[in-house]
């Protein structure tokens, strides 16, 4: 090996650490918060008395932390670094898992729903704007691969809390699932752990950011068509993800397919998008994104069209891994397209942005297909986010064209 080879494989060196520490920080993360919900919310909230009503509402305030903190999170994130907000997000991991060993009565689920929101809503675009200073040239790739990451402990955190639940089914009152939320406050400690061991490339000062740094940082990002156009499609693809997350299911019972089937069904999804998002990752960053990302979305709302004419469990199963195929093909290229696309001392508040839009379409999505299912059915429901699909890849194609006289490599190449 030459001195030149010798050099390169050094600097290599902390790009490897660090994309090891991206990968570990976001299994956790995401493991931990995913078994705090699913399957345990729902049943622990019917054990202390909560309602079907009381436990949808308890459901929406976490993504609502989202919407209301990414995008402030983002912009703030800018101006005092990365470091202190990671911190931040890896206490309240820590902390809130334990809050739920208290909670009696339903009603106090919300509060400690929508504080435990604020972990991922800060954690979610922080990252994104990490990956994209660290990763310059591979960021797509790399976003890819830590969100495959996150989905392998979205994956495995059910089958873990179930697991637990049933072990412990024997024991009376609520204590199978308080120990499903001391396993949820274990599997943050190596979170907490691995925010504070964070190095920040430089830092910031801790200032007061007036009022005026959010408006022109929000202003930033909506005046520009390109930004805009690719939150409309994170929105349209989040708002098919939520529908069919809440409905199929549903609409497979009433068919009689049981509730093995449909987790298989689901489970499905989530193999291919975690399968195929370092893949399409390294794609969008050698391809122009914009025809992934418009790729990606098309064959999303194809897939959720395609719902109502599936009638086999096998078509099901193939319907689903399409959906998931779809889905990562589009959303690993928007977050990458976004980072060629902002400026480089906007890059979190962007990533804050297209982060709270993605919450409100997966916030939208059950309401107002709900609406839809119950008026019409489930066929004129699931149609609903094929349309607002193909509506949206217009809206995207015509932001993101190129006018006359500008040079391609300014729309969404990769530098």
């Amino acid at each position: 090996m030459n001195l030149r080879d010798t050099a390169v494989a050094r600097a290599f060196v902390p790009e490897r650490r660090m994309m090891y520490y991206l990968f570990l920080l976001g299994f956790f993360s995401i493991f931990s918060t995913t078994i705090s919900k699913n399957p345990v919310l729902p049943l622990f909230s019917q054990a202390i008395g909560a309602d079907s009503t009381i436990i949808g509402l308890i459901a929406a305030f976490s993504p609502l932390a989202g919407i209301l903190f990414s995008f402030p999170v983002g912009v703030i994130s800018d101006h005092i670094g990365r470091k202190r907000l990671l911190v931040a997000s890896g206490a309240v991991f820590l902390i809130a898992p334990v809050l739920y060993l208290f909670i009696t009565a339903p009603l106090w689920l919300i509060p400690v729903r929508f504080f435990h929101g604020t972990a991922t809503a800060i954690l979610g675009p922080v990252i994104s704007a990490v990956i994209a200073e660290r990763f310059p040239v591979t960021k797509g790739e790399m976003l890819g691969q830590y969100s495959s990451a996150t989905l392998v402990g979205r994956a495995l955190a059910p089958l873990a809390g179930g697991a637990i639940i049933s072990y412990f089914a024997m024991y009376p009152g609520l204590l199978p699932y308080r120990v499903v939320y001391i396993a949820a406050a274990l599997a943050a400690v190596p979170v907490f752990i691995m925010t504070l061991l964070y190095t920040e490339k430089q830092s910031l000062p801790l200032d007061t950011l007036p009022f005026c740094v959010f408006r022109e940082s929000f202003v930033t990002f909506f005046s520009n068509r390109r930004l805009r156009g690719t939150a409309c499609v994170d929105m349209a693809t989040y708002f098919a993800f939520g529908a069919v997350e809440t409905f199929l299911p549903l609409y497979l019972f009433s068919l009689g397919i049981g509730a093995y089937q449909t987790g298989i069904i689901f489970a499905a999804q989530v193999v291919f998008i975690a399968g195929t998002k370092p893949f399409f990752g390294r794609i969008a960053d050698r391809v122009d994104k914009r025809i992934q990302i418009v790729a990606g979305l098309a064959i999303t709302g194809g897939a959720v069209a395609g719902i109502p004419l599936a009638v086999s469990f096998a078509q099901f199963f193939l319907v689903s891994a399409v959906f998931g195929i779809g889905m990562s093909l589009s959303t690993v290229a928007t977050s990458a397209y976004v980072a060629d696309v902002a400026e480089k001392e906007q890059i979190g508040a962007s990533m804050g942005a297209l982060s709270s839009i993605m919450d409100i379409g997966q916030s939208g999505g059950p309401l107002l297909t709900g609406i839809i299912v119950t008026m019409v059915g489930y066929i004129a429901g699931f149609f609903a986010s094929c349309i607002l699909a193909l509506i949206v890849c217009a809206i995207f194609i015509l932001s993101v064209r190129e006018p006359a006289g500008t040079d391609p490599k300014n729309e969404g190449q990769a530098p």
